[in-house]
């Protein structure tokens, strides 16, 4: 029997062979310079003690476009909604096509390598595709191998185990796929002719060609957050507000006590609040509550794709996208498991205790990961905490194997650190420690004063960018107690506007809304940077992301068309994830969605054609103030 396995990246296709070869595999060339096919023999279930090449694609074996009948300038643009939609390959795409035909002319089997995870069923079902051009009796004969990470024993267990593709996942994306495309081009095709040769002119010669105005389902929702904080920025108006405030002696020194109402913005209401209290009370406060209890800092859930981007991006101010590549270069080399998941819960069969094992011959934290197994101390090895997401493909992100110091690049060395140092504190004990919260009355009004002592350290010990320390001691009172105060003020403050935004903020927003997924939140982000539509400011240690006039002229335009809510906002690509989902599931079929989201991006094509004239009033109002 003959067996073609396919994976999805060359380091993929090498790795697995090396594994189910035991080491023992040629390598051939094929058309493209970087795939290469690895010949061995394997045991496989469904096929005996087979002759197996493994070979590989690079990404997308194919990708979408409308016909050339429709092509830029060819059509009116309204057209594309109901062009035809047709395959297409790069030269690179097509060179690795021909060798996966070439393969598979003579195989019994395939088997698909490509990550699990929905891009994986359809990259699997580009391959099946193109196998079948060359070989027709390979139709039924497919298999799928379902891995996460690159040790050995779980590599062999995938081949194993096989599986099939996963059709609704294919559907699901195609779906979203020939979305993305329609009205991506009428909107891309509609702002660029409409705005592209007035934004060149306004460059003053700084562009030399006239710029591409794209629109993206995930592009604008995103941008849509970037200047949604903008504009909460410049239209924030100061408020003062006024509070009281009491101190008491604590030894040499005083302890303050916050006002239980926080602060009110009527200055007279908060000035005859305090003489009541200075009338009646004078200079005495009454202890009326006293709570002393344990309290814990909670070690971090197993690490998801976003948390993963998020804490690199406050960590270590680095990119969602740069994070993500780095991630990527991790797990083609072994190091990590697989970096795009939405899991935060770890499966109970996993042996945790041994990746732990291998993290103790890494002198950075050798120390701690032998503690952990061995039970010195307080910090015990203890099962991570279960969030509540799990996408059935991946398990949460952690290390295989210690890297030591093999590494040379500086975002994989960061990376690898964060991924590593998460996983130990997620099997760790909770930080723990002991709150006091003491409450005085003072005429009719309370005031609280409450401080931590941290007792056990524990997973504070490895993952040290969470920050969790003993305040100052309170002073030893009782319920009745009645005590002096040290001060006693009426004070005022004034309201601040938030912050810009971040890209960790950023990237906490477009998950919580469902604008894109784990694996593309990047890449929305970095494509709208590119467009110029928002700009990177670097404010002291901090980087912020603020819009440009382009970026809020498109959002303010479309909101004075009257599609706030449909493009700057994330409901309509909400609601388009969720209807993936229902495909997935077998609730929906491909059809009927596609239907129906296209025939809403054709009513809203309609409603800015005949009204053009707006976004380019605001453009050009947005120009003359900025």
């Amino acid at each position: 029997m003959r067996v073609v396995c396919i994976a999805e990246k060359n380091s993929i296709a090498k790795a697995v062979s090396g594994i189910l070869g035991g080491g023992r595999c040629t390598r051939r060339d094929s058309p493209h310079k970087y795939i290469k096919n690895y010949d061995f023999s394997f045991d496989f279930p469904f096929a005996g003690l087979s002759n197996v090449t493994m070979t590989s694609v690079a990404g997308h074996l194919t990708g979408l476009d409308l016909d050339p009948a429709h092509a830029w300038g060819k059509c009116p643009i309204p057209t594309v909604f109901e062009a035809p939609i047709v395959d297409t390959r790069t030269k690179d795409q097509q060179k690795i096509a021909d060798n996966i035909r070439k393969e598979s002319r003579n195989a019994d089997y395939v088997m698909i390598w490509t990550d699990c995870d929905r891009e994986g069923e359809y990259i699997g079902w580009e391959i099946v595709q193109t196998s079948l051009q060359a070989n027709r009796s390979l139709q039924g004969r497919v298999f799928r191998a379902v891995f996460s990470h690159l040790e050995a024993r779980h590599i062999l267990q995938a081949a194993r185990n096989p599986q099939r593709l996963d059709q609704r996942a294919v559907d699901a994306v195609r779906t979203r796929m020939e979305i993305d495309l329609r009205s991506g081009v009428a909107f891309t095709r509609f702002l660029t002719e409409l705005l592209g040769s007035k934004i060149e002119r306004d460059s003053n010669g700084k562009k030399k060609q006239r710029p591409v105005i794209s629109y993206g389902t995930c592009q604008f929702p995103t941008l849509g957050f970037v200047v949604d904080r903008y504009e909460r920025i410049r239209r924030f108006v100061p408020e003062t507000f006024w509070y009281l405030q009491i101190s008491i002696a604590n030894g040499s020194e005083t302890t303050s006590f916050q006002w239980d109402r926080g602060h009110l913005f009527d200055r007279l209401t908060v000035a005859v609040l305090y003489e009541m209290c200075v009338k009646s009370a004078d200079l005495k406060a009454e202890v009326v509550d006293v709570k002393s209890k344990p309290t814990s800092k909670w070690r971090p859930l197993p690490l998801t794709t976003v948390e993963l981007q998020k804490n690199c991006s406050r960590f270590f101010k680095m990119s969602a996208k740069t994070s993500l590549d780095a991630a990527e270069k991790l797990y083609q080399k072994g190091f990590i498991s697989y970096p795009r998941t939405e899991t935060d819960t770890f499966p109970n069969n996993m042996n945790l205790e041994a990746l732990v094992e291998q993290q103790t011959s890494d002198s950075r934290w050798s120390t701690y990961a032998q503690n952990l197994l061995s039970g010195n101390g307080t910090n015990k090895f203890r099962w991570p905490r279960s969030g509540k997401h799990d996408d059935k493909a991946h398990p949460p992100i952690y290390p295989i194997v210690s890297c030591g110091q093999s590494l040379d690049n500086e975002a994989e060395k960061k990376v690898y650190e964060y991924v590593t140092r998460h996983f130990l504190a997620c099997c760790s004990e909770d930080s723990k420690g002991h709150s006091t919260t003491i409450t005085l009355k003072w005429g009719p009004e309370k005031f609280t004063a409450s401080g931590i002592v941290v007792l056990e350290r524990n997973f504070l010990d490895i993952y040290h960018w969470m920050k969790w320390e003993t305040t100052k001691e309170l002073p030893h009172l009782e319920i009745g107690q009645e005590v002096e105060l040290a001060t006693h003020v009426m004070k005022d403050g004034t309201t601040s506007p938030p912050n810009q935004m971040t890209e960790s903020e950023l990237i906490l927003l477009m998950d919580a809304n469902g604008i894109g997924t784990d694996a593309t939140i990047a890449e929305h982000i970095e494509k709208i940077q590119q467009r110029e539509y928002i700009k990177k400011k670097k404010v002291n240690k901090q980087t912020y992301l603020i819009p440009t006039s382009l970026g809020i002229a498109l959002v303010h335009g479309f909101e004075a068309i009257g599609l706030e809510d449909s493009f700057a906002k994330p409901f309509l690509r909400r609601q388009m994830e969720v209807d993936l989902k229902l495909i997935c599931d077998g609730n929906k079929n491909k059809n009927d969605v596609v239907n129906e989201i296209i025939t809403k991006y054709q009513e809203y094509y309609g409603l800015t054609s005949r009204n053009q004239n707006k976004l380019i009033d605001v453009y050009n109002n947005i120009k003359s103030i900025m």
